[in-house]
């Protein structure tokens, strides 16, 4: 079963395709099935051209896998992981020439 432990939209910039992108959805995802677990932490730049348009291109997308292994969700496991997201995706983002601003939210996260 894959689940989003964390997702939310943020301002950003990036030029992706020829494409300015002013906005990303950051995400801590874990898959587990059969007593096996992956956790991933992705980033997704798209336009966002108004306030209301929350169309996520997808073709800017850029994961990273941050563990993989025997065993099942881990609350605590899944804490370290949101604690360490931000310098994961800044990884990532500087990876690929794209920015998120932490500090700009434009919704509130959901948690699963």
């Amino acid at each position: 079963m894959t689940t989003d432990v964390y997702s939310q939209y943020f301002a950003a910039e990036m030029t992706y395709a020829g494409v300015q992108r002013r906005a990303a959805i950051v995400n801590l995802t874990v898959d587990s099935e059969a007593g096996h677990v992956r956790y991933s932490a992705s980033v997704s730049f798209f336009p966002h051209s108004s306030d209301d348009d929350f169309g996520v291109s997808y073709d800017a997308f850029f994961e990273k896998e941050i563990y993989n292994g025997q065993g099942r969700r881990s609350k605590k496991r899944e804490e370290k992981f949101l604690k360490d997201l931000h310098s994961v995706i800044d990884a990532l983002s500087d990876e690929t020439g794209g920015n998120v601003f932490w500090e700009k939210p434009l919704r509130e996260a959901r948690r699963g």
